[in-house]
């Protein structure tokens, strides 16, 4: 009987041990709760070319435009910019440069005319998001 009583006082603390383990792992306090929803606003990338008509061999900066609701995010964990020609499956990925106000940049010389895609990855405030867009080269 005596070593009946211990097997079930073993199996007992192990329960309340194992229920306490449970509790403590399902705390949510620390969620991020940014407006009155609960759920974060979402981040959005705008791309914009600079010129807006990009001209064969000649410097052009691409630009991601990283907003949070109405708040411009500089403190974005990663951005990079995916660049591929129609056609082709080769793609160049390029680091941006954080130029602050939310403006993430590179600068780039396209030497063939033609009709390209360009992919911002943006990894920001735990999000990630990757807009793309068409454009063209020009002579």
């Amino acid at each position: 009987m005596f070593k009946r009583e211990i097997i079930m006082k073993k199996f007992f603390i192990g329960f309340v041990v194992l229920i306490g383990l449970l509790a403590g792992c399902s705390d949510q306090s620390g969620l991020n709760t940014s407006n009155s929803s609960g759920t974060p606003q979402e981040v959005k990338v705008a791309i914009k070319f600079v010129p807006e008509t990009i001209p064969a061999n000649q410097n052009a900066k691409i630009e991601a435009i990283v907003t949070q609701g109405k708040e411009k995010v500089s403190d974005a964990d990663e951005v990079k910019f995916e660049i591929w020609k129609s056609g082709q499956d080769k793609h160049e990925m390029l680091k941006a440069k954080n130029e602050g106000k939310g403006i993430y940049s590179i600068t780039k010389t396209f030497k063939d005319e033609g009709q390209y895609y360009v992919t911002a990855h943006v990894t920001a405030r735990d999000m990630h998001t990757m807009p793309n867009q068409k454009f063209t080269v020009e002579k």
